[in-house]
C-alpha cells in the first residue's frame, strides 16, 4: 500500500439525508425514496421523485411544507394527478402527495380537504339533498385543484359555487381563509395556477337545499334531459346524465379502458379577441367551407371550440394510429391519451404537433390546460 494515495469517498448529491427523513416522518409524513410518479397521474407518465413525503392529514401538509419551505428544498405539490404532465426525469426533490380527504356537510355547505377525490365530493352532496355540483360529476382528481384551474363542465363553473378557500401561505407560513373574490378566478385558471405562493388545504362550496340541480345551460345536456334552457331536473338525475355523456367521450376513468389514460381536455377553448375573430373565422372558411362554426361569448372575445377545430385542422380521433404510444382519444379529440407504453416526451410530441397544426390551419394558438413538470410544451 506505500505510496497509494488514500481513496476518498464521493458524496452522492441526490442521497436523502436521514435528517430530512426524520424530520418529514415527525411532521406526520409517510416517506419513501425513487417513486415512479407515473402511477400517480391520470396520464400514467413521468418519472421518478427523489422523495415522497405522504400527508395524509392537514396537519401533516401544513408541517410538511412549512419544513421543507424553510430548508429550502425544491416541492412538487401532487393530489390527484389529473392536470399534470411531468417529465421523464421526474422531479429532483420532494413531492408532497396530499392525503387528507374529508369531506363534511353542514345544512347548504360542503366543505373538502384538498386530497379528497372529487366525484366523491360531488356524489356525497347529492346523497346529502344539495343540488350544483352535478354538472361537475365525473372529473377526476382532487377538492384541492378545483379552485386552482377555475372547474367547470356542462355549463356549470367552480366560481359560481365557492364560498372560501382555505390557504397555506408559503411566504408567511400562515393559514388563512380566503374570499373567492381575491382569486382571480377566470376561464380554467386562477391566481393560484402556475403559482408556488400557496397551498390549498381546504375548499368551501355552497350548495342549494331541495335537491334540484343548477338551472341546465348547456344544451347537449338538456337535450338528454328533455328540458329547456335555464329548466332544473333533480340532481341525482343530471349526475347519471352528466356521467353517460363523459363516458361516451372517455371522460370518467377507467383502468381498462386506454381513452381514459389522459388528462381530461388537454387544451382550453381559445378565446379569440373581436380584432383576430374575422381573420380566424375567414381562415376556417377558407378550409372547411361555409359551415356552422361553434361560437360562445365570453368576457374577453369569442370562445371558441378547441375540439372542433382540432377536428378540421386534420386531426382524427386516434391520430397518430393504432401503433403510435401517444394518440388522440378515440372517442373525443381533445384528450391526448396514454395507449400504454407512452412516455412524457411522447404526450409532449403529440400536443406540440397538434398544437402547430390548428395554428398554421387557423391562426389560433391552443393552450394547454396541464401543469408541465421539469418540460416544455
Amino acid at each position: 500500500m506505500s505510496g497509494t494515495l488514500p481513496f476518498a469517498v464521493v458524496p452522492d448529491p441526490r442521497a436523502i439525508d436521514p435528517c430530512l427523513v426524520d424530520d418529514l416522518e415527525r411532521a406526520g409524513a409517510q416517506v419513501s425514496e425513487a417513486v415512479p410518479l407515473a402511477g400517480l397521474t391520470t396520464l400514467r407518465v413521468g418519472g421518478p421523485a427523489r422523495v415522497l413525503a405522504e400527508c395524509p392529514t392537514t396537519a401533516s401538509l401544513i408541517e410538511v411544507v412549512r419544513l421543507l419551505d424553510t430548508a429550502a428544498i425544491p416541492v412538487l405539490l401532487l393530489a390527484g394527478g389529473s392536470n399534470v404532465l411531468i417529465s421523464d426525469d421526474g422531479f429532483d426533490g420532494v413531492v408532497v402527495h396530499i392525503g387528507s380527504n374529508t369531506i363534511r356537510i353542514d345544512d347548504s355547505i360542503v366543505t373538502a380537504d384538498a386530497g379528497a377525490e372529487w366525484d366523491t365530493v360531488v356524489a356525497q352532496s347529492i346523497d346529502a339533498g344539495l343540488g350544483g355540483l352535478e354538472c361537475l360529476s365525473g372529473i377526476p382528481g382532487s377538492a384541492g385543484a378545483t379552485p386552482v384551474q377555475n372547474v367547470g363542465a356542462y355549463g356549470v363553473e367552480i366560481a359560481s359555487l365557492l364560498r372560501s378557500v382555505e390557504l397555506l401561505d408559503r411566504a408567511t407560513g400562515e393559514v388563512r381563509h380566503t374570499e373567492p373574490a381575491e382569486l382571480g378566478l377566470a376561464y380554467r385558471t386562477s391566481v393560484l395556477k402556475h403559482s408556488d405562493r400557496a397551498v390549498v388545504l381546504s375548499a368551501e362550496f355552497e350548495l342549494q337545499r331541495g335537491g334540484s340541480s343548477a338551472p341546465l345551460r348547456y344544451g347537449e345536456l338538456a337535450r338528454v334531459l328533455g328540458a329547456s334552457d335555464g329548466e332544473s331536473r333533480p340532481a341525482a338525475q343530471v349526475r347519471e346524465a352528466v356521467l353517460g355523456l363523459r363516458r361516451g367521450k372517455g371522460m370518467v376513468l377507467d383502468r381498462a379502458d386506454n381513452d381514459t389514460w389522459s388528462a381530461g381536455s388537454f387544451f382550453t377553448n381559445p378565446v379569440v379577441s373581436g380584432e383576430q375573430l374575422p381573420a380566424v373565422l375567414a381562415k376556417i372558411v377558407a378550409r372547411v367551407g361555409d359551415v356552422t362554426i361553434p361560437q360562445f361569448p365570453a368576457p374577453d372575445g369569442t370562445k371558441l371550440s378547441a375540439g372542433w377545430l382540432i377536428e378540421r385542422a386534420g386531426f382524427e380521433k386516434g391520430f397518430p394510429g393504432i401503433d403510435a404510444p401517444a394518440r388522440l382519444s378515440t372517442k373525443h379529440t381533445l384528450a391526448l391519451t396514454n395507449r400504454g407504453s407512452a412516455r412524457a416526451s411522447d404526450i409532449v410530441a403529440l400536443a406540440r404537433s397538434v398544437r402547430d397544426g390548428v395554428a398554421t390551419a387557423f391562426g389560433v394558438l391552443l393552450e394547454p390546460e396541464p401543469v408541465p413538470v421539469g418540460l416544455a410544451l
